[in-house]
C-alpha cells in the first residue's frame, strides 16, 4: 500500500511540475505586445512587479492544489491571462483609498463620511490654490511677510461681531490652544453638566490636562447655579468656561447658568469667559424651519470673551477650528508656540473664505450653501426621488430582497442638535426569504460597499435603510447606473 501511495505522490509531483513549466517567463510577458499599454500607463517597474506577483500567487495555488482554471481548452498561463491578472492588480493598487461614496445614512454631517460638503465657490477656490502660487503669508500692500489669519480675520469679525479671530485645524485644537495660552498651571471653572465627550473619545477634562490647566468642576450633572461659579473663584482661577452640549441633552429637573448671568460675575472678578460652542452657526437656523441653535454673534453679544467653533459642521465649510473674541486675548493665543503646530494650510483658507462670504447674502444661503440646502430639503422632494430610484433598485436586488419606500427621520449629525430630527423618506430593503435575514442583509451591505461608488446605508430593525436626503437629483443617474453592477 505504501508503494502505491508513493507512486501516486510521484505522479502528482510530475503533474504539478508540468503545469508550472507552462508558466511563461516574466521577461517574455513584459516584452509582449499585450504588456505595452500597461507599461505606457503605469511604467515598467510597476508592471514588472504586478506580473511577478500574479505568477507567484498562481504558483502558491498550484502547489496547494487550489489552482482553478475555468476553460480547460485554453492554456492556463496564456500571455493574455497573465496580463489580465497583472492589469487587475495594477488597477487595484492605483485606486485611491479616499473614495467618493453615496451618503444614505440619514446623517447629513456624518463625521465618518467627511461632514460638510463644500459649495461650488469653495471648490473652485481650492483648485486655484492647488495649481497657482498664492499670497498665503505675503502682504501685497507692504511687500513684506504677512499673517495668514489676515486673509479671513476681517470677514470673520464682520460676521460674528468679534474684535479678532484666528483659525486652527479643528475645534478640538482651538480649545487646546485657548487653554494652553491662557490657563496653563491655573484653574478653569466648568459645570459638571458640561464636561462632554464627543466622537473619538475627545473629552474636555482630558484636553484640560493636556493643556496644563486644572479643571475645577462645579455643580452637579443636572443642576449648576451662579453661586457655584462664584464659590469656585480664587486667586488661581484663569477663566470661566462654558461648553455647549451639542451632542446630548439633559432634561427634567435641570438648571444651568446662562451667559447673561455668568458674564457679569466674571467682569466683577476680572476674569474672561470662554465658550466652546462646538457646531457653531453664524445665522439663526429657525428662519428655515430648523431647530434654533445659539449663533456665534449672539454668544459674543451675551458677554463671551472668547468663542470656539467648528468650520465643517453647521457653518458648512472645511475642517477648521475658529477662535473669535477679544483682540488682546486673540493676540496672546496667536503668540503661543502651539499656534504654529495647529495652524491651517492654504487649502483650508482657500475653502473657508468663499464659504464665509456666502453669509453676507443670507437670502441666497439656502440655495448656495450645500449643508443648509440638504438640511432644509423638503420631505416631498425626497420621497419623489425614492419613487424614481425604487424600480431600478428592485431589479438589481432580484427576488431575494424586497424594497419599499418608507418615511424616515434624518439627523443633522456631528453632535449638532442631537435630539432634533428632520422628516425624510427613503428605501427600506428586507430579506424576502425565510430565515437568515441577518446574514442576507450583511451580504447586501457588503455588496453595496463594493460598487464603484460605494453606497452607505444602515441596518436597523431587520432591514437595510437608505435615507435619500443626501441623494440630490444631479447624483441620481450615477446612483441608478451602477446598480447594474450589484453582485449578490
Amino acid at each position: 500500500m505504501s508503494e502505491t501511495v508513493g507512486r501516486a505522490t510521484e505522479h502528482d509531483a510530475r503533474a504539478l511540475n508540468t503545469l508550472l513549466a507552462k508558466m511563461p517567463a516574466v521577461e517574455r510577458v513584459i516584452a509582449s505586445a499585450h504588456a505595452q499599454p500597461l507599461i505606457a500607463q503605469y511604467g515598467r517597474t510597476q508592471v514588472l512587479d504586478a506580473i511577478r506577483a500574479a505568477q507567484d500567487a498562481w504558483r502558491r495555488d498550484v502547489q496547494a492544489g487550489t489552482f482553478e482554471h475555468e476553460n480547460k481548452d485554453i492554456e492556463p498561463f496564456a500571455l493574455e491571462r497573465v496580463i489580465a491578472a497583472a492589469a487587475q492588480r495594477l488597477a487595484d493598487r492605483a485606486q485611491s483609498r479616499l473614495r467618493p461614496v453615496f451618503n444614505l445614512t440619514g446623517t447629513v454631517l456624518h463625521t465618518n463620511l467627511g461632514r460638510a460638503l463644500l459649495p461650488d465657490e469653495a471648490v473652485k477656490a481650492v483648485v486655484q490654490a492647488l495649481t497657482q502660487p498664492a499670497n498665503l503669508e505675503f502682504d501685497l500692500a507692504s511687500g513684506k511677510r504677512g499673517d495668514r489669519d489676515d486673509l479671513i480675520d476681517a470677514l470673520i469679525c464682520e460676521l460674528t461681531g468679534a474684535e479678532a479671530a484666528t483659525v486652527v485645524n479643528n475645534n478640538a485644537a482651538a480649545v487646546l490652544l485657548l487653554l494652553s495660552a491662557l490657563a496653563t498651571r491655573k484653574e478653569v471653572v466648568v459645570s459638571r453638566g458640561e464636561l462632554v465627550e464627543i466622537g473619538g473619545a475627545f473629552r474636555i477634562p482630558d484636553i484640560m490636562s493636556r493643556a496644563g490647566a486644572r479643571l475645577r468642576e462645579i455643580g452637579t450633572t443636572n443642576r449648576t447655579h451662579l453661586k457655584d461659579y462664584e464659590a469656585a473663584i480664587n486667586p488661581r482661577t484663569a477663566l470661566l468656561m462654558k461648553v455647549h452640549c451639542s451632542n446630548y441633552a439633559i432634561s427634567g429637573f435641570t438648571k444651568s447658568v446662562g451667559l447673561d448671568e455668568l458674564a457679569p460675575l466674571a467682569r466683577r472678578h476680572g476674569l474672561p469667559v470662554a465658550v466652546d460652542l462646538g457646531s457653531g452657526t453664524l445665522v439663526d437656523l429657525a428662519q428655515w424651519g430648523l431647530p434654533a441653535e445659539p449663533t456665534v454673534r449672539a454668544t459674543i453679544e451675551a458677554g463671551a470673551d472668547l468663542v470656539t467653533f467648528s468650520g465643517d459642521k453647521l457653518l458648512g465649510g472645511p475642517q477648521a477650528g475658529l477662535i473669535v473674541g477679544r483682540k488682546d486675548m486673540i493676540a496672546k493665543i496667536k503668540k503661543h508656540p502651539l499656534k504654529r503646530a495647529l495652524r491651517v494650510g492654504k487649502l483650508t483658507l482657500a475653502a473657508l473664505e468663499p464659504v464665509l462670504r456666502l453669509y453676507r447674502a443670507p437670502e441666497f444661503l439656502q440655495e448656495r450653501l450645500t449643508t443648509l440646502r440638504l438640511l432644509t430639503r423638503p420631505a416631498m422632494e425626497i420621497q419623489e426621488a425614492a419613487q424614481r430610484v425604487l424600480s431600478p433598485l428592485q431589479r438589481a436586488l432580484g427576488e431575494t430582497y424586497a424594497a419599499n419606500i418608507e418615511p424616515m427621520f434624518s439627523q443633522i449629525g456631528s453632535g449638532a442638535l442631537p435630539v432634533d430630527v428632520l422628516p425624510s423618506s427613503g428605501l427600506v430593503v428586507r430579506h424576502a426569504g425565510k430565515g437568515g435575514s441577518g446574514r442576507a442583509l450583511l451580504k447586501l451591505e457588503r455588496a453595496l460597499y463594493s460598487l464603484p461608488r460605494p453606497v452607505i446605508g444602515r441596518i436597523a430593525d431587520d432591514a437595510l435603510r437608505m435615507d435619500l436626503r443626501c441623494l440630490e437629483s444631479a447624483d441620481e443617474p450615477a446612483f441608478v447606473a451602477q446598480l447594474t453592477e450589484l453582485r449578490l
